[in-house]
């Protein structure tokens, strides 16, 4: 039963992180830079880090409740498969400098995103 609640928690978030992914990257932007999907991956990283961050301090928080965020909707929010397509259709479209570039922004910024969240979770729980 544990198993069947947690798979249904995942895919419940899954489904909320998709179509929020989905409503992001169909704002009408138009460059060759892909923008949303750099906008939707430092949002997850923000997102995976304060989540991460508020359950590991043991907050008594539910365990179901933890799957449904991280694991659900930042795993169906984020676009990692995506951005790493993305780099490849650009260098392959002849913008190699581009895609370097969105690729060490996407990184630096995640990993800058994931230690914000992290912060955000502390400065959180402190005030609690």
């Amino acid at each position: 039963m544990d198993l069947l609640k947690g798979c249904l928690c995942v895919g419940l978030g899954g489904f909320a992180g998709a179509v929020l992914r989905f409503l992001i990257s169909s704002l009408p932007i138009k460059t060759y830079f892909p923008f949303q999907t750099l906008v939707i991956n430092i949002l997850a990283a923000v997102m995976i880090g304060f989540f991460t961050g508020l359950f590991s301090q043991g907050t008594g928080l539910n365990v179901n409740l933890h799957r449904f965020l991280t694991t659900g909707l930042c795993g169906g929010f984020s676009t990692f498969s995506t951005f790493s397509a993305e780099i490849v259709t650009l260098y392959k479209g002849s913008h190699q400098i581009l895609a370097v570039t969105y690729g060490i922004l996407s990184v630096v910024l995640c990993v800058g995103g994931v230690l914000l969240g992290d912060f955000l979770a502390a400065v959180v729980l402190k005030k609690a």
